[in-house]
C-alpha cells in the first residue's frame, strides 16, 4: 500500500496509461468486428473457423450443430476435416492414453473402453506418410510394405523367432512364432498327428493371442477359417499386421466380460504362448473357453505351463480344470497339450467351485456382458452343433443349421435368404462393376450380416469376410458360425476394434436400422459418425456397398461427399423386391498435406 505517499503527480501516469490501453482495446475490437462483418476477411477466416469446427470437440454443441448440418447436407464448403498425423493408428475404444488410467482388475482395461461420441473428434483418420495401396492376396500373406505401418518393434524383438522383418521397402513374414520359430507349416504338421485338420471336419477356430498371426494364415491353405485376436498391446500393432497381410483379425482382449461370440462357435482354440492365466479366478477363462468351443471340439495349449518350468502347480490346476470338465486327454507332446471337448458334461466334484449355469443363462448373449462362473449345458442350447453331427465343410455352408430356428420358419427362411444373396452378388458383380472376386478385394465386412448369406455367397472368391451382427437385432450370429463362417456381435453406435485401414469391401445392407431403436423411428446415434467409422475401418481406394430405401440412400449418398467418397447410386436387381436403391462408394486415396497437419 505504499503508493499512497507519494505525491500525486508521480500517481496519475499509471492510470492514464491503464485507461489508454483499456480505451484502445476497445476501438481496436469495434474496428475488428467491421471488419469482420463487412469486408473479405470476414468470410475467409469463417472459413478457416468452419475448418477448425470440424476437427473441434471441445464444445459438444458445435458438434451437434456441425452434424445436423452434414445430415441436412450443408456441407458444400468443404469435406470433414482430416485428424491430425499422430492419429494415424487411431482406435477410439482401445487407446492407451485414455485406457490406462482405468481399473487393471482382471486385465480390464486393456478391453473396450469406448468415449462418448460428444467426446470423438469429427475428422477423418488420415493414412501414414508413404502410404502405397496393400500387396495384393495372396503375396500379401508373405509381405507388406514397410510404410503401410512403418513399427519395427515386432522385427527387432521377435525376428529371431521367424515373426517377421524387414527387407528393402518390405516386411516380410517367414510364418514363424515363438511356439514355432521354424514356421507354422512344420507345428501344424505335428497337430495333424492328433487332430482331424484336413478332410473338412475342422473348420472355423479361433487363435487366442496370435502374434502376427503366421498359425491363421497357414490354416487357410487346409480349408479351416481361423479368426485371431489380440490386444492392442506392447507388440506395436500385431493385430494391423495380421489384417495387412489379409488374415482373418480383430482386436480383443480376454479381461472381465465374454468375448463377443456365441456359445459353441469354433471347432477348434488355440493358445500358443497366449499367457491366458486359464485357472485364475476359478477357472474363469477356461469356463469361458468351453462356452466357446463346440462340443466334440479341440483345445490346443502350446508354451506355459504345459510341462513348463517351475510351473508346475498351474500346469496341474489346468489338467484339473480339463478333468473337471470331462475333457478327454489326445496327447502331450513336448509344451504342447491337446483335448477334445465332450458331448456333454456334468462337473465332477472340483476345488474351482466349479458348476452348470442354471437355465437363466443365455450362453449366446455377449455384448458387454461378465463373464460367468458356472459351466454351460449343451442341453441349453437347442439344435444340431456337436462336431460330427454337422456337416463337414464345405456342405455346412449350404444347410440350414438346426439353430436357425431361433427364428421363425427359421428353415425356410435361410433358404430363401441364401438364394437371395446369391443373385444379389452376381448382379454386385455383373452390373454395378464391384471388384468381388478379382484380386484387388481381400478382407471384406458385412456390418448387417442376419444369417451369412452374403459371405456365403462370395464362397469362390479369393475373400474372408467379418459377418458383424448388430447386438440389438436377433442373434443369429450361432448360425453363421455353423455355416462355417465367422464373425462378430457389435453395436455400431460404437467404433468397431479395428485399426484404420482395414477391409478392402465394407457392405452393408438397411444402414439406417444400425442405428434406430430396434421398432422405432428413433435413432440412438447418427449417421455422420457411422459414415466416419466406416471410413476409418476402409483402406483408400476400398469400396463401400450400401443398401436400403431410396430417401436414405439419397441422404448417405450427400453424406459420401463429405468423407471423400465418390459415389454412384444404383438401381437393386430386377428380380428383387421392396423399395431399394444401392450405392457404391469408393475411398478416395488422400494424404494429409503440411498445411493440414
Amino acid at each position: 500500500m505504499g503508493h499512497l505517499n507519494l505525491p500525486p503527480s508521480k500517481r496519475n501516469p499509471r492510470q492514464w496509461k491503464l485507461l489508454d490501453f483499456i480505451s484502445a482495446l476497445f476501438f481496436a475490437l469495434v474496428l475488428l468486428f467491421f471488419l469482420l462483418v463487412f469486408t473479405p476477411l470476414g468470410d475467409s477466416m469463417a472459413a478457416s473457423g468452419r475448418q477448425a469446427l470440424l476437427v473441434s470437440t471441445s464444445d459438444p454443441k458445435q458438434r451437434h450443430r456441425l452434424v445436423a448440418l452434414l445430415e441436412q447436407g450443408h456441407h458444400h464448403h468443404q469435406p470433414i476435416e482430416a485428424c491430425p498425423a499422430d492419429s494415424v493408428d487411431h482406435m477410439p475404444c482401445e487407446d492407451p492414453r485414455r485406457n490406462s488410467q482405468l481399473s487393471r482388475e482382471m486385465n480390464s482395461y486393456r478391453e473396450r473402453h469406448c468415449p462418448l461420441p460428444d467426446e470423438m473428434p469429427l475428422c477423418l483418420i488420415p493414412p501414414p506418410p508413404g502410404y502405397k495401396i496393400p500387396v495384393q492376396w495372396p503375396e500379401s500373406l508373405h509381405k507388406i510394405w514397410h510404410s503401410n505401418m512403418p513399427h519395427n518393434k515386432i522385427a527387432d524383438r521377435k525376428g529371431h523367432q521367424g515373426w517377421m522383418k524387414e527387407q528393402g521397402p518390405y516386411f516380410i513374414f517367414p510364418g514363424g512364432g515363438t511356439m514355432f520359430p521354424d514356421g507354422a507349416g512344420p507345428y501344424i504338421e505335428k497337430l495333424g498327428q492328433y487332430i482331424p485338420i484336413t478332410g473338412g471336419t475342422i473348420r472355423t477356430a479361433l487363435d487366442m493371442g496370435c502374434g502376427v498371426a503366421s498359425f491363421g494364415g497357414s490354416l487357410l491353405s487346409e480349408g479351416i477359417l481361423t479368426l485371431s485376436f489380440a490386444p492392442r498391446d506392447s507388440h506395436k500393432a500385431q493385430i494391423q499386421f495380421a489384417l495387412e497381410r489379409g488374415v482373418p483379425a480383430f482386436v480383443l482382449m480376454l479381461g472381465t466380460r465374454r468375448l463377443p461370440f456365441p456359445a459353441f462357435a469354433f471347432d477348434f482354440i488355440h493358445c500358443s504362448r497366449c499367457l491366458i492365466p486359464f485357472t485364475a479366478y476359478n477357472a474363469t477363462y477356461f469356463i469361458e473357453v468351453d462356452r466357446l468351443l463346440r462340443p466334440g471340439g479341440y483345445l490346443v495349449i502350446s508354451g506355459p505351463p504345459v510341462q513348463w518350468p517351475k510351473q508346475d502347480k498351474e500346469w496341474a490346476d489346468l489338467q484339473a480344470v480339463a478333468r473337471a470338465l470331462c475333457y478327454e486327454l489326445i496327447a502331450v507332446d513336448g509344451n504342447t497339450v491337446i483335448w477334445k471337448k465332450p458331448d456333454s458334461c456334468i462337473p465332477n466334484q472340483n476345488e474351482f467351485g466349479i458348476e452348470l449355469c442354471d437355465e437363466s443363462n443365455n450362453p449366446s448373449y455377449a455384448w458387454y456382458f461378465k463373464l460367468k462362473k458356472c459351466v454351460t449345458k449343451t442341453s441349453s442350447v437347442n439344435g444340431e452343433y456337436a462336431i460330427g453331427t454337422i456337416p463337414k465343410w464345405p456342405d455346412r455352408l449350404i444347410t440350414a443349421p438346426s439353430r436357425a430356428l431361433v427364428m421363425r420358419n427359421g428353415i425356410d427362411l435361410f433358404m430363401a435368404d441364401t438364394r437371395r444373396w446369391a443373385r444379389r452378388v452376381t448382379y454386385y458383380k455383373n452390373n454395378l462393376n464391384v471388384k468381388l472376386g478379382t484380386s484387388a478385394v481381400r478382407n471384406v465386412m458385412d456390418m448387417n450380416a442376419f444369417f451369412g448369406g452374403f459371405a456365403a455367397a462370395l464362397k469362390s472368391d479369393p475373400v474372408w469376410v467379418m459377418n458383424v451382427v448388430p447386438a440389438r437385432k436377433p442373434l443369429t450370429l450361432d448360425v453363421i458360425y455353423d455355416r462355417g463362417l465367422i464373425g462378430v456381435y457389435h453395436d455400431w453406435c460404437e467404433p468397431f476394434s479395428t485399426y484404420p485401414r482395414s477391409y478392402d469391401l465394407i457392405h452393408v445392407a438397411g444402414i439406417e436400422s444400425l442405428i434406430k431403436l430396434p421398432g422405432s423411428s428413433k435413432s440412438r446415434c447418427n449417421l455422420v459418425d457411422l459414415m466416419v467409422e466406416i471410413d476409418r475401418m476402409l483402406r483408400p481406394e476400398g469400396t463401400v456397398v450400401i443398401r436400403d430405401s431410396p430417401e436414405v440412400i439419397e441422404k448417405v449418398a450427400r453424406m459420401a461427399h463429405a468423407v471423400r467418397w465418390t459415389a454412384t447410386i444404383n438401381n437393386k436387381e430386377p428380380e428383387s423386391h421392396g423399395r431399394e436403391n444401392i450405392l457404391v462408394a469408393t475411398k478416395t486415396f488422400w494424404q494429409l498435406t503440411s498445411s493440414s497437419s
